[in-house]
């Protein structure tokens, strides 16, 4: 049976950067959850969907062609054949829908589907925002990156990125479909403080003494 370590968190908490290195560290494969929902949100906005029309996009989404490829331990997600660059993943007009198209929860239900699907290529070190409270509640390796709103715009700005993370906080606390929180059982790490080498270096220690790394 193949583990999974969950590392979830708000925008730029750090949780991908910590994932990343986490998987490195363990020879784990590399999901990012919140890359599928940006994909999606990528094909919906290229065909054109207004961010309300939602049972349209809820069954768009369910004719999409999604395959998934293994880029040197990195899972990444085709759309419709496509392999997405970073930079449309990330573009201001993705970063500004994500979180809507996230809350239709006909898009949730199938990534959840396939990110499940996923334990069957080997152990994961996936990160995202419901991974130990949805994706993988019963996984006993559970991990809460945070940091404080100031510091977290301050990564986004110096990212070159506009969006506002108050506002993809409530949109993501809020959903009525797995809405962001603290998994039960998870260990909460406050990275305000933080460099990413001392967060992962957290992370590493719990994972030592429960025997995984």
């Amino acid at each position: 049976m193949s583990s999974v370590i969950a590392i979830d968190g708000p925008a730029a908490s750090g949780k991908s950067s910590v994932a990343r290195q986490l998987a490195e560290k363990l020879g784990h494969l590399y999901v990012n959850t919140g890359n599928m929902f940006r994909g999606v949100t990528w094909a919906v906005l290229n065909a054109g969907f207004d961010l309300k029309e939602k049972e349209a996009i809820a069954a768009y989404a369910s004719e999409l062609k999604l395959e998934f490829v293994n880029e040197g331990g990195h899972i990444h997600m085709l759309v419709n054949q496509r392999r997405l660059t970073d930079a449309e993943l990330n573009s201001e007009a993705v970063n500004g829908a994500v979180s809507h198209v996230a809350q239709v929860s006909e898009v949730r239900t199938r990534l959840v589907e396939e990110q499940r699907a996923l334990v069957a290529r080997g152990d994961l070190v996936m990160e995202g925002r419901d991974i130990g409270s949805v994706v993988f509640p019963d996984t006993p390796h559970k991990f809460y990156i945070d940091a404080s709103e100031e510091v977290r715009a301050a990564r986004r700005s110096k990212q070159g990125l506009n969006d506002t993370v108050a506002m993809r906080d409530k949109l993501d606390s809020t959903r009525k479909t797995a809405p962001l929180i603290v998994p039960e059982g998870a260990i909460r790490i406050d990275s305000s403080d933080l460099t990413l080498d001392q967060v992962v270096e957290q992370v590493m220690g719990e994972l030592r003494s429960r025997g995984v790394a």
